[in-house]
């Protein structure tokens, strides 16, 4: 299917956001879901999403058990509340990483959110942190994002498509 869109411009997209819903598979197999706030990791390197969370967080026992996850990140229309959101739906393994790690440190510190998330003292919150760092597949599926709000209202059911990350860049 051949697409307007490019996954320079996904990715591009992607990196100006922070929230996402991640879904992991809990212990009995069914899916469990979590908003989650993430950073994109170095351009010069594979493509990866990062998130920073207490290393006894459900997500993270999930993933030590399955790597298996997906991640949707939204883009709402804020002031025209009834059209519906875009998305990008990454699907792909996510592994636990240091709370040293590099990548997942600079990822993290490229927006005000993510340095948030890093100032906050974890000895004080008494949490032990760690890195979810997912490796998206090559597929990335999109829903809406780059289309203007007309042609989602002339053809909602049309407008989904799909991108492939470049072999440079997996």
């Amino acid at each position: 299917m051949m697409t307007r869109f490019s996954f320079d411009f996904v990715e591009k997209q992607v990196r100006k956001k922070t929230f996402g819903v991640i879904t992991t598979i809990d212990s009995k197999g069914r899916p469990h879901s979590t908003g989650i706030i993430y950073a994109v990791g170095p351009p010069e390197k594979p493509f990866a999403l990062y998130s920073i969370a207490g290393a006894n967080y459900v997500k993270v026992r999930n993933i030590r058990r399955n790597p298996n996850v997906s991640l949707v990140v939204t883009f709402p229309h804020y002031w025209v509340r009834f059209a519906p959101a875009s998305y990008v739906m990454f699907r792909g393994t996510a592994e636990i990483l240091p709370a040293n790690d590099a990548d997942g440190r600079w990822a993290m510190s490229q927006t005000r959110i993510g340095r948030m998330n890093l100032q906050a003292d974890a000895d004080e919150l008494g949490v032990e942190i760690a890195y979810i760092k997912i490796t998206p597949e090559p597929t990335v599926f999109c829903y809406g994002l780059g289309y203007g709000l007309m042609e989602l209202r002339g053809n909602h059911t049309g407008v989904g498509y799909k991108v492939t990350i470049p072999e440079n860049r997996r």
